[in-house]
């Protein structure tokens, strides 16, 4: 979201900003639970979380920049992506393979949650309010949780309540500018 100032004809203004802190912050406490700590130890996968967090805002800007190229083309970059997970899978981990019911979750995630939300960003980025998707990006983790919680295998705690309300009036915040839109043409 904060990369979108970078593109011509976007500003970002206080409330984006804003509400991508609440959301942040929201997402901080739905997986802090009690409590952050940070152990040096996962130093290393931290950095390349926060890398693989600017690769991908770098990446959605990016398309939104070069908005001429068919959505289509996701697929190529799944294709790659798929091929290099492959050879890396080949190189540093022991084969196991899936049973029926594992092949049927891996198809299942390759075309449906994971597929497809590629395609679906792809085209929000360059056709939709890329700062308010960037704020509405934060009900990621709070989707599935709240679907643990009503499947019975989590409870709803008042973090998870005070991480709902933050990163929903963080999206709400940050959409700002999509709200005051709708409220015009209607």
């Amino acid at each position: 979201m904060l990369f979108s100032a970078l593109l011509p004809g976007e500003r970002l203004r206080w409330w984006h900003v804003a509400g991508a802190a609440l959301g942040l912050l929201g997402v901080v406490v739905l997986i802090g639970g009690r409590g952050v700590a940070f152990d040096p130890a996962f130093a290393l996968g931290y950095g390349a979380a926060v890398l693989s967090a600017m690769i991908w805002a770098g990446y959605s800007v990016l398309s939104r920049r070069i908005g001429a190229v068919p959505t289509e083309t996701v697929g190529w970059f799944c294709g790659g992506t798929a091929l290099l997970s492959l050879l890396c899978h080949l190189a540093l981990e022991r084969t196991v393979v899936p049973d029926a019911a594992g092949w049927a979750a891996i198809a299942g995630l390759g075309l449906g949650p994971v597929g497809l939300a590629f395609f679906v960003w792809d085209h929000g980025v360059k056709r939709g309010d890329i700062r308010a998707l960037g704020a509405f990006a934060y009900a990621a983790p709070l989707l599935p949780t709240l679907l643990l919680i009503a499947f019975g295998q989590g409870a709803l705690t008042l973090s998870v309540g005070a991480a709902c309300a933050l990163i929903v009036g963080g999206a709400i915040l940050a959409g700002r500018d999509l709200w005051a839109r709708r409220a015009a043409q209607a």
